[in-house]
């Protein structure tokens, strides 16, 4: 269960999903900020968590007997990191614009972000919200190349 809820993130009382989006950009900004970590970092943090990560939600989602627990926001990391991937620049205002994009996309699922929750167990858990972060790199990278942020 610790990595469906990221490590107890899933736990927080008001708005889970937020606060696991922000444990994702948090976890990039810091790897970025400390470590160099450039979009390839990302990339390989995405590539490696996502099998993970949809593997957890499916045990979790069993375990509670629930389609799509609340407390699993793993789904919301890997989509954060998604909509990062847009970024042209990363700085203060690509993260900000990164995670508000990514919330309102997640939130608001517009066609067809919705119907990938009709997959199966994890898969569905995991999969709309790689869709809405996909959502979000686009804007995020034509904000950037339009140099809105």
């Amino acid at each position: 269960m610790a990595v469906a809820t990221w490590f107890g993130c899933g736990h927080f009382p008001w708005g889970p999903g937020t606060v696991g989006s922000l444990a994702g950009v948090l976890i990039y900004a810091a790897l970025h900020i400390w470590l160099g970590a450039g979009r390839w970092a990302l990339v390989a943090m995405f590539a490696t968590l996502t099998p993970i990560g949809i593997w957890a939600a499916t045990r979790a989602a069993r375990i509670l007997q629930k389609k799509d627990p609340g407390m699993v926001v793993v789904d919301e990391v890997l989509g954060q990191w998604v909509t990062l991937l847009g970024a042209t620049v990363f700085d203060i205002r690509s993260v900000i614009a990164a995670f508000v994009l990514f919330r309102i996309f997640d939130i608001w699922k517009p066609w067809p972000v919705r119907q990938f929750e009709t997959l199966p167990e994890g898969v569905g858990i995991v999969a709309d919200d790689l869709a809405a972060g996909v959502y979000g790199a686009l804007i995020l990278y034509i904000g950037g190349v339009l140099r809105l942020y």
